[in-house]
């Protein structure tokens, strides 16, 4: 498929997807949103990429929105179909087996908050704002922003971005937990990079079970979680990675992982 709104650099083992919509500030129309949804399908299922870097193209936006003019005519039916597209396909960037990392190299705002929300790391650049700005245009997140944000920063600082719809900078999405790390811009891509180099360096198997944990967990009770947690540890007992993984350790080499 040729894509008209989504570049792919892929560089085995790593894949950078850049939205690439810079007049529009990168935001998301329904056109990206399908694209997105088969670039991911795609790298899903290929397994010379081991690590996703997601970012936005030009200096100013990683993903600035949703497109405004596409929602702006929408009736109530129509704007159920519009969140449960965008819901699918992000649901499906947090359920990778694989780990997708935001570069957020500028605005991400609105459903740009909400893709770099639905990706398991985000790294971002000083100059970035973030937010959730929907209620001023009288409406609310629909990408998944009511649910994620209050499970990354807490209910409190969720509904006061939520409420007020205030852009924070990325020192102050650092501090919040909505960032986990912050460099300047043009630092910003080669880092992402960096990490996705060293996270696809680890067990596959292992990080797919770590995210699948984590993620299944977090909305059970404890003791649930638990049983989820020695699940997935009984599961990767049985790869033949953890065998090369401890066998390395014992012996004092590097391991060598394989994704079985």
């Amino acid at each position: 498929m040729e894509y008209q709104t989504i570049a792919v650099d892929k560089d085995a083992p790593i894949c950078v997807v850049t939205i690439n919509r810079p007049e529009k500030l990168n935001a998301l129309n329904q056109q990206t949103i399908t694209e997105l949804n088969d670039v991911m399908e795609t790298l899903a299922e290929d397994d010379s990429v081991r690590a996703i870097v997601l970012t936005g193209a030009g200096p100013k936006a990683f993903v600035a929105g949703a497109d405004i003019s596409e929602i702006a005519h929408l009736n109530g039916e129509a704007g159920k179909q519009f969140a449960e597209k965008g819901q699918q396909v992000f649901r499906f960037i947090e359920k990778m087996k694989k780990p997708v990392i935001a570069a957020i190299n500028g605005f991400a705002l609105g459903g740009g908050c909400e893709l770099a929300m639905s990706c398991h790391l985000r790294i971002a650049a000083t100059h970035a704002k973030l937010g959730q700005p929907e209620i001023n245009l009288g409406i609310i997140p629909g990408y998944g922003g009511t649910q994620r944000l209050p499970r990354l920063i807490g209910l409190s600082n969720a509904l006061y971005l939520l409420c007020t719809g205030e852009m924070i900078s990325a020192e102050k999405a650092m501090e919040l937990g909505l960032v986990s790390e912050v460099v300047e811009g043009e630092q910003l891509l080669e880092r992402a990079k960096n990490l996705a180099h060293q996270l696809a360096e680890k067990a596959p198997l292992a990080l797919h079970y770590i995210l699948d944990a984590v993620y299944r967990g977090i909305n059970v009770d404890l003791d649930t979680a638990l049983d989820i947690e020695a699940e997935c540890f009984g599961a990767v007992c049985d790869t033949e990675d953890m065998k090369e993984g401890t066998e390395a350790f014992l012996n004092k080499r590097k391991p060598v992982f394989k994704g079985r």
